[in-house]
Parts: structure tokens; C-alpha cells; sequence
């Protein structure tokens, strides 16, 4: 928004904020480094963007700062006047804080100061001396680590609190300062790591945010630990050591006082491990383990266990990809997280590896300065600005930007000669430059208040910190180097003083003292009686996710997807038969000449797995393919040779079966067959989800003695569905619905209706129900039109008819404009595929053998709908 309000019409550029590197290609020397293990270099200040502010014709800046309060301004002019952050062009700009934030907004803290120094004393006992009498700087930095957890423990016990303002000033509301308001930033993981755990020895929640490699973690080791005893779970060393780790918590006391039996049954345990481990897998392990063991009880009881089983269960996931996908054993899977964990320092930076975050809701923030860019806290810890960090030793290929070639990024590998030395020098000029911008932006993230540290160690005097301290000249230049010596810590202290006395009221100093060690209990509870939680809510039973198959559950012996394989049962001859007529005389007619005609698919096994096996292919095959057979056969051969599912006969065979069905004509439908519906024309397992008598806020309940009345009200006599209303009472159904209705549509076919334009949708679903009586020859007089009616019924499909039709009907009121059931439905056809011969299959009373075709009613369809929605 500032920017916005800076722009003008002609060029112009803003300088603000240029604190890091943009992202620049890898090239030799950093690829040197990381293949030495070394620290990457830095990218430096983009010169395009330097030659960008140049060529502007105006260069408005951001005079307001919308972040912070003035009293920390205040401080920061003090700290940085007019200093060049590592070049000319780049220079620290004075600005004026929002009116709203004039007064400081962080209240009741134990020290007052906007920007607060903490000296640390190298005459403190606890701090290492080196042999000429510097702090060493591990030793300070695990003193300093001690001093900031001791500082955000004080600054929580404090009561300290933070004002809410509106943009007017006026203060809208108050908080109390808890961990979430604060951020230490560092450079380095590892530091990150050291503040961690002095944070959580205090009882402070903190989170480590983009830590690098998980397998750099405790975690990693536990893991290597256990995974080193399931090798050799008889070995005592390590199957105790196995003991110490999260998985099973023992503590050094238990494993120092355990008896023979109990250290036999954890070789026992560390077996039966080793043993799901071969058999089963890492992820069969971790959850034996986990659950058997309590795991997360356990650790989550922990201060920072919630990051810790995020790291146990990453690393876990993470062994169980390789393990997987490499075939890996006990011992080489062992060997693998070996190196991982070795490799951790250099791994783990924007890929699977990456530490993930766990909960931050409440937790001190911890995160490198380079991931802070762009971020804001209320208050700012900076414990390492003093410590100069990498720095580059011997001859190394070195980049740079070329002063000569303006400014072009450039690589020196000559590693000797006056050029090489001229452009190393280069090198460390941007290097420490890059330093002065980091520490801008580390100082610049806060709103309120920011402490830093600083320790004399024998480098911090090269330090950005140090540089700035120490080295600054009146023009603002901050010279590559520091003084010859580092300060004294009275020396420095003094500095620091001076500087406080440019803004008094802004700046604190102080010295760095440990006391005991910290503790912080975290916000008070209010206690209150327990008691007995009661479940006083009624639960409504009849409230369900069902379906079709659900409804019919209890009618079904054997199940394909949405249809039972079942043996049919001859049912009666259709019409009157008297010895001696002319009716008996037709009916044997009629059996003589479709039991003569044999199906194609009549070898084809029957059971659960063929169906949905023969769903799958006639989803996959284009009906119009001028190759149709071949298509249905290397589908066929495809999907049963992945499954190991027997055909019962050649692919090619059923592969002939399937193609004669697709070309039978559709009864009903003006001489369709499948075999002329494009792929354009069909949507193929069209899934719906219904809901019944309103859902999710249910205002009835639909029982199935109300479709049965539908049925005999819509449904004249002579309808082949008349009959139905009826098997609605069986009471293997169930019959009362209530919540939702999901279930999916075999194939839905787009014609051209009557009308010019119009579009008529039909419904199909395939069948593959063996319907002769056991032991006899199947043929087409079982599929002849009376014999598909009472499967209909008997199976109750009829039901299925009704409520796929009423979900058709739903989703095409939503999706055609000018929708009419009664133009745009085209009634259903039930695909009994073995049946099915071809452009020849008989037609017998009416119908054709194999295809059933209803025509609901529109009303009848309306009507249900209505019904389902208890409307």
C-alpha cells in the first residue's frame, strides 16, 4: 500500500528493505561447497536491481513505517545513523513511525527499553576462555542460549502486556504478552536447535519453523538406535540402549535396577520387532510399536513432544519409502538412515526431508534470519549478531560481481595470482556486506522491542555487529573489517552506552548475568470441580450414509459391486397353459427356439470379482471402436491378469461376448445399440450422493411403504414394474431411510429425442447373472422378457430403477436448461450381458432376450424425488 501511494506516472523505484539475496543459479563454487560439505555461499545484491535505482528518474522512499513503534525507530536510527549496508547504493534511511504508533504499545516489561543490549562478561565462571584471553564462542553461545531463555521466561512471568490500536490511535483492546508474540532469530539451524532446548529445560513451548533435516533430529537417532537393535535384538548394549529411546522410555534408573526377567522380556519384545520388521515393514512396525507402547502418551507429556512425535513419525514414513521402494532389509535399512543422519547438514532444504512443523499455536518462534524476511513479531530476540560464523579459508574458486564488466557475476578458479587475491577481496567485500543487510532485517522484524547480545569473542569483531559497532565511519561507510583487536567487554559496553545516550528513552543497556535456572509455568488455571461428563444428547440411529446395495443388504447372498450372482429359479410360463391348446403349443414353440440358441458368454465364471470386472472393461472400451474386439480382449487380459482373476475362458472368447452385447439393439429405444453411442454421448459411473428427508438437518424420514404407494398410484397394470409395489414390503429390506443416498450409475447415454433439439437421457446398468437353474445349460429362453421381469422383482432391482432414475432426474434438473422429465428422460434398460447375442438376439413376448427397458412415468419420477426430500 505505500509503495502504491509512492508511485507516479513516469520511472521510478523504491528502496526499501533490500536486506538478502534474490535466488540466483547454483555454479561452481557452491557446488564445490556442497560437495566438501562446507557452507553454500551467498548470492549477493543483484546488481540489476542496484542499476534498476539508478536509471530511475525519481526515487521516492517509504518515509512512513507501519510496523514498529517509534521508541524502537528511535533506537535504530541511534544503532545505524546513516550506514552504508554493504554498498554505496544501499543506505539506512531514517523514516517516522505511524501516528497510531507514536507511543509504545508493549507495557509492564521488565526492562523498558525498545532496543536492549545484553553484554555478556567473559569473567564469568561459566564461560571458556581461549589462550589469549577471548570468549570462546561455543561457550558464549551456550551462555547466551541460557540468557535468552532466562529473558523470555522474565518477560512472561511479567505481566507484560501489548495494546491493540486502531489506525485513529485509540486502543481497542489488550493482551498479554505469551510465547507466541516472540521470535529468536539466528543464522544458523543449529543455533536455532541450542535455543530450543534451553527453552524447553524453562517449561517455554518453542517451535523451530524450516529446520533443515529431519534425520538431523533426536528422532533420527532414536530411530538408527532401535532399527541398530532389531539387527542384533540378543545384543545387551544395544537392546538397552533401545530401552532409552521414546519407544519404550526407560530411564537410566530402570535399566541401572532391572532384574534378569525383565531385561529377557525386553530381548523378547525387541525379537517379536525384528520379526514384524522382516515380515511386514516399517510401517507395521511403527504401529506395533506406537500403539502397544503408548508412544504418544508418553512423549506428548513432554515439553515439546508434540515435535517430537512429528519427527518420530516422519522419520518413520520416511524409512518405510525406502525400505519399500528399494527392497531393503534390517541391515541395510540400518545403513541407509546411517547416512542420512551423516548427510543431515546437507540435506533436507526445500524437499520430503524438511523438518515439518508442528502445532505453533502458543510457542516461541525460532527460525533463521534468511526465513524471517517479509515477517513481523511484536519482540525480536537476536542472540548471535556478534558471532561472525562461516568464513572462508585457503584457495576456493570465489564469485563475484565484476566491477569491470558491470557488475556481472563472475567465478575466479585460477586460485592463485593478483587477480585471484583482488577478486577474493571482492568476494569478502560482498560476503560481509551480505552480513550487514542480515542483521538489518533480524533487528528491523520487530514491533515493540528487540534484544541482542553481544560477546567479545576473538572474530566478533568482524562481525556485522562488531563492524557497526567498532568500525563505523562518520560517512556512513562500515568497512569491510573491524578494529585490529576486539573491544574489551567494559570497551564495548561503553560503545553501547553512547549510543544509548543518543536516545535515551529507547535504548537500555545492560549486563548479561545468569541467575538460576529459569522455569515458567505457562498462564494459571482456574480450578474447578470435577465431574462425571454425562451424554445427555439422544443419538439418532436411523440417521445414515446408505445406498442401494445397503437397503437390499439382507435379500443378497453374493454381491458385484451394485448386483448379487445368483442362481435363477424357473419361474411360471407367462399367460394360461391348457393341456392340448394352442397356448401350450406356442410356449413349446418358443422354448425350442430360444433353449437352441447358446450364449457366447456362457463359459465366462460367474462370481462377484467377473462383474466387477466386466464394469471396469466396458468403462474403459469405446463402444464405436472400428477394433472393438481387440480393445474388449486386451482390456480383458489387462485387468484380470493384475487381479489373477480366471476368465473361465480365452479373453478372446468374452471378449466376443461383450462385443455381441454392445451391438444387440436396445428395446425401446428406435433400434440403439451401444455400438453407436460415441464417447462424447456416454458419461460412465456417474456417482451421486442424495440426500434423504433433508440431510444433514433431517425433517422426516422416507419409508419405503410410502414408494410402494407411488408405485401402485403411477403404475397402470399392464406396466412390466406393476407388480412391485408389493416385494416392497419384504422384510429383509430396510425400510426406513433417513441422511443420504450414494451410489453410482453404470452408464448414462445422450440421444436425439422425437423432438428437434431435444435430448433424451438413458439410464443402463450391466448385469452378468447367471439365471439357469443349477447343473442346466444356460441359453436364451432364460433371458426372454418374463424371465428378466421377476429378476427385476425377485432381486429388487426395481427399487435400484427407482431411486438411479430419481438421481438422473436430480442431476439433469441441475445441469439442462428448459428440463422436462417427461422429454428429456428416456427410460431405463437393465443390460443382462450374458443374455445378449448380437444384431441377431430374438425377441420374444414383446421384447428382446437379455435387455429389460421401463419407462417411468415422468410424474412418478417427480414424485419421488418429492418423497426422498420428505417435501
Amino acid at each position: 500500500a505505500d509503495q502504491r501511494r509512492a508511485a507516479a506516472d513516469d520511472a521510478w523505484a523504491v528502496v526499501v528493505d533490500i536486506a538478502g539475496p534474490v535466488q540466483l543459479p547454483v555454479d561452481g563454487a557452491r557446488l564445490a561447497a556442497l560437495a566438501d560439505g562446507r557452507p553454500v555461499p551467498r548470492p549477493h545484491e543483484d546488481p540489476d536491481v542496484l542499476a534498476a535505482v539508478r536509471a530511475a528518474t525519481r526515487r521516492p522512499t517509504l518515509r512512513i513505517n507501519r510496523r514498529s513503534d517509534q521508541a524502537l525507530i528511535d533506537g535504530f536510527d541511534a544503532l545505524f545513523g546513516a550506514a552504508r549496508l554493504g554498498h554505496p547504493d544501499i543506505v539506512y534511511r531514517r523514516v517516522q513511525a505511524a501516528a497510531c504508533h507514536r507511543e509504545g504499545r508493549l507495557h509492564g516489561a521488565p526492562s523498558p527499553g525498545a532496543l536492549r543490549f545484553r553484554v555478556v562478561d567473559r569473567r564469568e565462571a561459566s564461560i571458556a576462555v581461549t589462550f589469549n584471553g577471548f570468549p570462546a564462542a561455543p561457550s558464549a553461545r551456550s551462555y547466551i542460549a541460557k540468557d535468552v531463555a532466562a529473558e523470555v521466561v522474565a518477560l512472561l512471568s511479567s505481566g507484560a502486556c501489548i495494546d491493540r490500536r486502531a489506525e485513529s490511535g485509540e486502543t481497542i483492546g489488550t493482551d498479554p504478552v505469551a510465547p507466541r508474540d516472540l521470535a529468536v532469530l539466528v543464522r544458523r539451524h543449529s543455533d536455532a536447535g541450542l535455543v530450543q532446548r534451553e527453552l524447553t529445560a524453562a517449561g517455554v513451548p518453542a517451535v523451530i519453523n524450516g529446520a533443515g533435516s529431519v534425520f538431523g533430529t533426536a528422532a533420527g537417532q532414536d530411530w538408527l538406535t532401535l532399527l541398530e537393535s532389531l539387527e542384533r535384538p540378543a545384543s545387551p548394549p544395544r537392546s538397552r540402549a533401545a530401552a532409552l529411546t521414546p519407544f519404550l522410555g526407560w530411564d537410566a534408573r530402570r535399566i541401572a535396577c532391572a532384574g534378569e526377567e525383565e531385561l529377557e522380556e525386553l530381548h523378547q519384545r525387541l525379537h517379536a520387532w525384528a520379526r514384524v520388521l522382516r515380515d511386514r515393514g516399517v510401517a507395521a512396525l511403527a504401529e506395533t510399536i506406537i500403539l502397544g507402547e503408548r508412544v504418544p502418551g508418553r512423549v506428548l507429556a513432554e515439553s515439546g513432544g508434540e515435535r517430537a512425535l512429528t519427527d518420530l513419525s516422519h522419520v518413520g514414513q520416511l524409512l518405510h519409502a525406502a525400505a519399500s521402494s528399494e527392497g531393503l532389509g534390517t541391515s541395510a535399512l540400518t545403513g541407509w538412515l546411517r547416512e542420512r543422519i551423516a548427510a543431515a547438514g546437507r540435506e533436507g532444504v526445500g524437499d520430503e526431508l524438511t523438518r515439518r512443523l508442528e502445532s505453533d499455536a502458543d510457542a516461541v518462534q525460532l527460525l533463521t534470519i534468511h526465513s524471517s524476511k517479509g515477517l513481523e513479531f511484536p519482540v525480536v530476540f537476536c542472540p548471535f549478531l556478534w558471532d561472525l560464523g562461516y568464513t572462508r579459508r585457503g584457495t576456493d574458486p570465489v564469485d563475484f560481481h565484476d566491477p569491470q564488466r558491470d557488475d556481472e557475476r563472475a567465478i575466479d578458479v585460477g586460485l592463485e595470482g593478483d587477480s585471484y587475491r583482488e577478486h577474493s577481496r571482492q568476494h569478502l567485500s560482498e560476503d560481509r556486506g551480505e552480513d550487514l543487510r542480515l542483521a538489518y532485517v533480524a533487528l528491523t522484524r520487530a514491533r515493540h522491542q528487540v534484544v541482542a547480545w553481544w560477546a567479545g569473542s576473538r572474530d566478533a569483531r568482524n562481525s556485522a555487529l562488531g563492524r557497526l559497532l567498532f568500525a563505523g565511519q562518520p560517512d556512513g561507510t562500515v568497512p569491510v573489517s573491524g578494529p585490529r583487536e576486539t573491544p574489551s567487554d567494559q570497551e564495548a559496553f561503553t560503545t553501547l552506552e553512547e549510543i544509548q545516550r543518543q536516545a535515551p528513552a529507547a535504548v537500555s543497556v545492560e549486563w548479561a548475568r545468569l541467575g538460576p535456572p529459569p522455569a515458567w509455568s505457562g498462564e494459571p488455571s482456574e480450578s474447578g470441580a470435577l465431574a462425571v461428563a454425562r451424554f445427555d444428547r439422544r443419538l439418532d440411529t436411523t440417521w445414515r450414509r446408505t445406498s442401494y446395495s445397503a437397503i437390499t443388504a439382507a435379500s443378497h447372498e453374493a454381491w458385484v459391486g451394485s448386483e448379487p450372482e445368483e442362481a435363477w429359479v424357473q419361474d411360471e410360463p407367462a399367460g394360461p397353459v391348457a393341456a392340448g391348446s394352442t397356448v401350450i403349443d406356442r410356449v413349446d414353440r418358443e422354448l425350442g427356439r430360444l433353449a437352441g440358441l447358446q450364449l457366447p458368454l456362457a463359459e465366462m465364471a460367474v462370481g462377484a470379482e467377473i462383474g466387477t470386472l466386466v464394469h471396469r472393461v466396458l468403462e474403459l472400451v469405446d463402444f464405436d471402436s472400428p477394433e472393438l474386439e481387440a480393445q474388449l480382449a486386451d482390456a480383458l487380459r489387462g485387468r484380470s491378469g493384475r487381479s489373477g482373476l480366471e476368465l473361465g475362458c480365452e479373453a478372446s472368447v468374452a471378449a466376443a461376448g461383450l462385443a455381441a452385447a454392445i451391438e444387440t439393439p436396445l428395446t425401446g429405444a428406435g433400434g440403439l445399440t451401444l455400438r453407436g453411442v460415441r464417447r462424447a454421448d456416454r458419461l460412465d459411473e456417474l456417482g451421486f450422493e442424495l440426500p434423504l428427508a433433508g440431510g444433514d438437518q433431517p425433517r422426516g424420514r422416507v419409508a419405503l411403504g410410502s414408494v410402494a404407494s407411488l408405485l401402485r398410484e403411477w403404475l397402470p397394470e399392464e406396466d412390466a414394474l406393476a407388480g412391485y409395489a408389493e416385494r416392497l414390503a419384504d422384510p429383509s429390506l430396510d425400510g426406513v431411510l433417513r441422511g443420504y443416498l450414494t451410489g453410482s450409475i453404470d452408464l448414462v447415454v445422450r440421444t436425439v429425442g422425437p423432438e428437434e433439439g431435444a435430448a433424451r437421457f438413458t439410464l443402463l446398468d450391466y448385469k452378468t447373472n447367471w439365471l439357469a437353474a443349477g447343473g442346466e445349460s444356460l441359453s436364451a429362453w432364460h433371458y426372454r422378457p418374463s424371465a428378466l421381469r421377476a429378476e427385476m422383482e425377485r432381486s429388487h432391482y426395481g427399487l435400484q430403477a427407482l431411486l438411479y432414475t430419481v438421481a438422473l432426474h436430480r442431476y439433469l434438473r441441475w445441469r439442462l436448461p428448459g428440463y422436462d422429465p417427461a422429454l428429456n428422460l428416456a427410460g431405463v434398460h437393465y443390460l443382462f450381458l450374458r443374455g445378449m447375442l448380437g444384431p441377431d438376439t430374438p425377441e420374444a413376448e414383446g421384447g428382446v432376450c437379455g435387455v429389460f427397458f421401463w419407462q417411468p412415468p415422468a410424474g412418478l419420477v417427480v414424485a419421488l424425488s418429492d418423497l426422498l426430500d420428505a417435501s
